[in-house]
């Protein structure tokens, strides 16, 4: 057929499909932008199960999403309690599947079709809400609800393992792009990265300059493709020439930056993950090695990678164990001592701060290496998502930062992880097969041998020089 005869026949035939789907849209437009009542947005979930019609299926779904976003909380909850109570599994055929999966003797056919049985209808329907225009942000949004309702309605556990079921498919590594974010970053975006800063707050639009144009910053965030202006998740870098042991430095407006090209050290600061309903869903891990291999690429004379990462469970586990009437840790005069952390401000008063500094750092020791969550992990979570992906625990920083999250936080203690290009494999390995912690030995050497006390150790200026760092 010639080449024209070939246009003109994709043209029509591409006419027709957008008349057929406007059609369908047509059918629902008219109520399709009105609340839903909970019953209203039941019926539409099982007529869009039961239509095989794209155009149909495509407004049927719109009306669905619409109808529930302007639906009042009750409905919305109403709703996600039904996909939980109604859209499971069809036990009828689920039965029959069983039935024939064991006269088979377990026949691969067979275990496909129990495989297919066992699916919840609710997961078809979510695929099919997701053809709806906007349709992908609507089911991040709604599961973001769902996890908000999960405490008091535990029965949603089974709609969110669904949602993240798919989602884990959705926003594989495969579909998300890496985009540097810079000062000529569209200001919808850069809006999105001041709300979202999760670490250090971004204050105005000079803060967020100074973190973004610099030639010594930069910033990367994933990106997908239905979610085009949507960071899903943002890293924050610091080119410098030695590794930081305190915040401040880094976010003062006033620094003088460094050309790119004389920096040895790519330091990671902040990461945010924006989107509450991919929760769960990893995207960190990629992202670091992602931008490892960019600054790599872009930048040769950088040859260190670390982060300097906040602590944010410390202050509440120090609290526990500051409580506890017998703690292996502490003694009385170093539970005296301690007390010093009910003073405001004792950050400021540098006599204070040096008394207290040489059980703080050891009890930051056993906090990361000792201390265990239920399932015989790092109580930190941010811990964990570095250890995890292969990082070292290099170094603690006593008071790295001062802010007023900072000290409620982790009492101002910071660390900093190590990304060893040519260890991350390994400590991966041992962190996840068998819970091993990657630390420096200048970290495992803070670790006390027996119940700390308020007395002068001999030791204090021999772990200052084995790395725990003071900050600038």
């Amino acid at each position: 057929m010639p080449s024209a005869s070939v246009d003109r026949a994709s043209e029509i035939l591409g006419g027709l499909l957008t008349s057929l789907t406007e059609r369908g849209r047509n059918l629902f437009r008219s109520s399709g932008d009105q609340p839903k009542t909970k019953e209203e947005l039941i019926a539409l979930g099982e007529a869009l199960l039961s239509r095989r019609g794209e155009a149909t299926g495509v407004a049927m779904a719109s009306s669905l999403l619409s109808g529930y976003d302007g639906a009042t909380d009750e409905d919305q909850l109403g709703f996600l309690d039904a996909l939980a109570e109604h859209f499971g599994p069809d036990l009828a055929q689920l039965t029959a599947a069983v039935e024939a999966f064991h006269v088979s003797g377990a026949s691969a056919d067979a275990a496909g079709q129990l495989l297919k049985a066992a699916e919840p209808r609710r997961q078809e329907l979510i695929r099919r809400l997701n053809l709806a225009p906007g349709g992908t942000a609507s089911l991040v949004q709604m599961r973001e609800t769902v996890l908000s309702h999960l405490r008091d309605h535990p029965q949603l556990k089974h709609v969110d393992d669904d949602f993240v079921h798919l989602f884990t498919s959705w926003f594989n590594r495969g579909f998300l792009v890496l985009q540097r974010i810079d000062w000529n970053t569209p200001a919808n975006i850069l809006e999105k990265i001041i709300r979202y800063e999760q670490v250090h707050a971004i204050h105005n639009w000079d803060d967020l300059r100074a973190r973004l144009a610099p030639a010594d910053r930069r910033c990367y965030g994933f990106f997908h493709p239905q979610l085009v202006d949507e960071p899903l998740i943002f890293v924050e870098v610091a080119l410098t020439l030695d590794r930081p042991a305190a915040i401040a430095p880094l976010l003062d407006l006033g620094r003088e930056p460094i050309a790119a090209r004389s920096a040895t050290t790519a330091v990671f600061y902040s990461i945010s993950n924006t989107q509450k309903g991919l929760a769960g869903i990893s995207f960190g891990n990629f992202l670091i090695k992602q931008v490892v291999e960019e600054i790599k690429r872009e930048l040769p004379n950088v040859q260190s990678f670390v982060t300097l990462s906040p602590v944010p469970g410390f202050a509440k586990w120090l609290k526990r164990e500051r409580a506890a009437d017998e703690s292996a840790l502490l003694d009385d005069t170093a539970r005296a001592a301690l007390e010093v952390l009910d003073t405001p401000d004792w950050f400021d008063q540098p006599e204070l701060a040096e008394q207290i500094r040489p059980i703080m750092l050891p009890l930051a020791a056993a906090y990361f290496l000792q201390a265990k969550n239920p399932r015989g992990q790092p109580q930190d979570p941010v811990a964990r998502f570095h250890l995890g992906n292969g990082a070292r625990l290099e170094s603690l920083n006593f008071l790295g930062d001062r802010s007023p999250n900072g000290m409620r936080q982790s009492h101002g203690l910071m660390v900093n992880y190590l990304y060893a290009l040519g260890e991350i494999e390994d400590n991966h390995e041992a962190f996840v097969e068998r819970g091993q912690v990657a630390a420096a030995s200048a970290v495992r050497r803070q670790l006390p041998s027996k119940p700390l006390s308020s007395e002068p150790r001999k030791s204090n200026g021999a772990a200052r020089r084995d790395g725990a760092q003071t900050p600038a």
